[in-house]
């Protein structure tokens, strides 16, 4: 049997079967297999991924709902409270205003007082000034006075000097004149005995004792005098007007002597004072002497 040259033997079919499918048709048919798969793997996969987060975005929505719900209804709680305080505000405006009202009528009363008392005060302070016044014009009348008084009482002390009487004893104050007896009598620090004594046969007593006038030198001012005291005649001879004449009695040694001082020398009289020691012993006037 003949076999045509155009017609294959079946050897000839299979090799050129095996030659027609090349290897890497086939490798490159299972990768894009694997790929498919990969990307179907892929696919569930981000599916799944998909479907949690869906997920999760419902719960979040429910959560975000339930608290919009809340919101909202805190909301309402809070619209409610705002249209109870604005009523509240209104009701405490109105006390607002009455207060401001009634503190006003306060304030009116309050000035309307203030200036009552003012008035009050001034007036009470022109009485006080109108009484000052008149006091100050007292206290100057009385301080004139008393200035008077004290030129009067500096110039009687210097009148009234102290001496050195004839027993070298230190005298006490001593007076010029009547008006300085006075004061002296005012301060009572001794006895006084004011005398105007005539030339005489008989001795004149002047307080606790006598005195006799002997002669008198008018032009010098001069006297001669004799003291009857104790039982004893004490003479003083040539005494000078404003001089003390010193003696002692019984019980004076101890204390301050008697004092005899003439202010004035007549023709036939003399005038002065005796001045004795506060709570001395009196003394015992003997008889005149005989002339």
């Amino acid at each position: 049997m003949s076999i045509s040259p155009n017609v294959p033997t079946p050897q000839e079919s299979y090799h050129y079967d095996n030659v027609g499918t090349p290897r890497w048709i086939t490798v490159l048919f299972a990768l894009l297999i694997a790929g498919i798969a990969a990307l179907a793997y892929a696919g569930y996969s981000t599916s799944g991924k998909l479907q949690q987060q869906l997920s999760k975005s419902d719960e979040q929505n429910k959560i975000l709902t339930a608290q919009l719900e809340q919101a909202n209804s805190r909301i309402a709680e809070l619209k409610g409270q705002v249209e109870v305080t604005s009523q509240k505000v209104g009701m405490t405006q109105a006390e607002i205003a009455e207060a401001r009202s009634r503190a006003e009528a306060i304030r009116k009363q309050q000035m309307a007082s203030d200036q009552k008392l003012s008035e009050e005060i001034s007036a009470s302070q022109k009485e006080s000034e109108a009484k000052i016044g008149a006091v100050a014009t007292d206290l100057g009348g009385a301080k004139k006075d008393i200035e008077s008084t004290r030129n009067d009482l500096e110039a009687t002390k210097g009148k009234l000097e102290r001496a050195t009487g004839d027993m070298g004893v230190m005298s006490g104050l001593i007076a010029r004149n009547h008006d300085d007896l006075e004061e002296l009598k005012r301060k009572g620090d001794r006895n006084y005995y004011e005398f105007t004594i005539q030339k005489a046969k008989n001795a004149q007593r002047v307080g606790p004792v006598q005195i006799a006038l002997n002669k008198t030198d008018q032009k010098k001012s001069k006297y001669t005098m004799t003291v009857l005291a104790d039982d004893k005649s004490i003479e003083k001879k040539d005494r000078t007007a404003g001089e003390p004449v010193q003696f002692y009695v019984k019980g004076s040694a101890r204390q301050a002597p008697y004092e005899i001082v003439v202010f004035d020398v007549g023709k036939n009289q003399i005038t002065g004072y005796l001045s004795t020691p506060k709570e001395a012993a009196a003394p015992t006037a003997s008889a005149p002497p005989a002339k």
